[in-house]
């Protein structure tokens, strides 16, 4: 199962929330079976998601959206305050 793995600076965790949370439908509709939000114990100006994909396909057509429609429009992305790291991942042994 393909993991998406996200970790960006936020402004607000309050506000990121909000927002994260009005996608949960495109989350489920792009094929996310499962997600994490999880933050560093000493930096509450981060956060660190996993979105589970049951195909590869699902996992780099949702970076594409939040590439090209989340993260490029401030509106979609309030609290974001740098640049995403992402990396699509696949569990080993």
């Amino acid at each position: 199962m393909p993991t998406l793995h996200i970790e960006h600076p936020i402004t607000d965790l309050a506000t990121w929330r909000t927002a994260f949370d009005r996608f949960a439908g495109r989350r489920r509709d792009g094929g996310v079976q499962e997600e994490r939000v999880q933050q560093p114990v000493d930096d509450d100006h981060y956060v660190v998601i996993d979105l589970d994909f049951p195909t590869l396909e699902q996992a780099q057509g949702f970076l594409q959206v939040l590439e090209t429609t989340v993260w490029a429009s401030r509106d979609a992305s309030p609290a974001l305050a740098g640049r995403p790291v992402t990396r699509i991942l696949e569990r080993v042994g």
